[in-house]
């Protein structure tokens, strides 16, 4: 059977539900994503930017307006979701915002070398990080502008 997906807006790769669930009301409470997808693990990320699998009536041409990749991913993991998105001709201009707990230095370095458009560390205070998402959204959702 096929399916048809609608454009969508932003693609969570999250696999913590808990910090899935505070991305989307973030962005959701800004009002700035109509649609907003999550994946769980870096495997089906890949699939659903390149429209393989069960994503494959997806439509290539009509990508997603920013990625929040989690970098501590299930079976494929963020550094090198980041790294296929920016190493393919035809995704190489999606806006790519890692959100990771991780204030390592080298995962910070690693994911701008790679082609991050911006790195945001997960605060632990919920207001801190609703502001954080919802400015870093609100540039890459309104005020950037892309390639149509």
């Amino acid at each position: 059977m096929m399916k048809e997906f609608d454009p969508v807006d932003v693609l969570l790769v999250e696999d913590n539900p808990n910090d899935a669930e505070l991305t989307i009301r973030a962005l959701k409470k800004q009002q700035m994503a109509n649609a907003i997808y999550l994946v769980e693990d870096g495997a089906e990320a890949l699939d659903f930017i390149f429209c393989r699998g069960k994503y494959e009536d997806r439509k290539l041409s009509k990508p997603v307006k920013v990625v929040f990749l989690d970098l501590k991913l299930p079976k494929v993991d963020g550094l090198e979701v980041l790294r296929q998105i920016k190493g393919n001709e035809l995704t190489k201009s999606i806006p790519v915002v890692v959100v990771s707990s991780s204030k390592e230095d080298p995962d910070i370095k690693t994911a701008y070398a790679l082609g991050a458009n911006s790195y945001v560390v997960k605060p632990v205070d919920f207001d801190d990080f609703i502001n954080a998402l919802s400015n870093t959204g609100l540039f890459w959702l309104l005020v950037n502008k892309t390639l149509e």
